[in-house]
């Protein structure tokens, strides 16, 4: 078995390893969450029966009232009529939920109701966060020669550009290509399925989740009566995914520029650490150079002429 198809092999088990932890979270806090909110429910419409059944609704019982109905809302958990019909936990609303917490973007408009629940969440996301975070980058180390190597060299080689001018001019192009595919039109997506969003709202909720900010002041599929709602919802879950290895991958190549530049070095920030195969001995040495001026040498900061560029690549 060759190396590539090995390394593409292992990817595959992650991505799926991953899927399987998200679905087994989510019907865990289906099974945990799901009975207290119907719990809830049950005891928001009681209290809505008996003011209903006064003859004279009196200050303590409204007040009663309306703080169960503020601490359910809370929970994401509405006594509005057309609403009753809907869960926060069932199976896509528990993956959505497993998913916005373990890439960190947490929402907060659906959060556990039980103690079980709750000590489930911290157990789930200290392995969650990590794992998600080891896919996204097994991801983004696959994309980075598609998409950032072989377009640089391909500029190089066909165009003649110099090394720092084609780096400049593939982060610009992958940049506006970022903006339009991830931002511009799920914007357009959104603000027609979200028939209250407008455009602005859209883009400011495409920017808040994938920057990981998640302030939840806009949440999607969460309007009564929401057609499709388990595949808008899975859907959702598919973008943000793809959208946060997306922004990683931007970073990195971001991160590649600066090395290119020698801004890394003018600013004493570590260097982008490149793959083996993507290296090149800078200076030749010997293997019994144990001299402390060599050793004096080894720990200066590079010169920019001296970092690692896009020549590096094989081609």
């Amino acid at each position: 078995m060759s190396t590539a198809f090995r390394s593409c092999f292992v990817l595959i088990g992650f991505i799926l390893a991953y899927i399987t932890y998200l679905l087994l979270g989510a019907l865990v806090f289906s099974a945990i969450e799901r009975p207290v909110e119907e719990t809830l429910k049950s005891d928001l419409n009681s209290l809505k029966a008996e003011l209903l059944n006064l003859s004279c609704i009196n200050a303590t019982a409204l007040e009663t009232f309306l703080e169960k109905v503020l601490q359910a809302n809370k929970y994401g958990v509405s006594v509005l009529e057309n609403a009753t019909v809907r869960t926060n936990w069932d199976l896509a609303s528990s993956l959505f939920f497993a998913n916005t917490m373990v890439t960190t973007v947490g929402y907060g408009h659906t959060t556990p109701l039980s103690d079980v629940g709750k000590a489930f969440a911290i157990v789930y996301a200290l392995i969650g966060v990590p794992f998600t975070m080891l896919v996204l980058t097994a991801c983004v180390q696959r994309f980075m020669h598609p998409l950032t190597y072989g377009p640089i060299s391909m500029c190089q080689r066909r165009a003649g550009l110099q090394q720092r001018t084609a780096s400049v001019v593939h982060f610009i192009v992958l940049l506006v290509l970022v903006v339009l595919c991830f931002f511009v039109v799920p914007a357009l997506v959104f603000s027609t399925i979200e028939e209250t969003w407008s455009f602005l709202d859209s883009f400011y909720f495409c920017f808040i989740s994938l920057c990981t900010i998640g302030l939840g002041d806009f949440v999607p599929a969460e309007k009564p009566g929401q057609r499709l709602r388990a595949l808008y919802k899975i859907s959702v879950m598919v973008y943000l995914f793809v959208g946060l290895m997306i922004m990683f991958l931007v970073l990195r190549t971001f991160h590649k520029l600066a090395d290119v530049h020698g801004w890394t070095a003018f600013f004493q920030l570590p260097s982008y650490e490149e793959e083996d195969e993507d290296k090149e001995p800078i200076i030749e040495q010997e293997p019994d150079d144990e001299s402390p001026e060599a050793e004096k040498a080894s720990i200066k900061p590079l010169d920019p002429s001296c970092q690692v560029s896009y020549n590096s690549i094989n081609r």
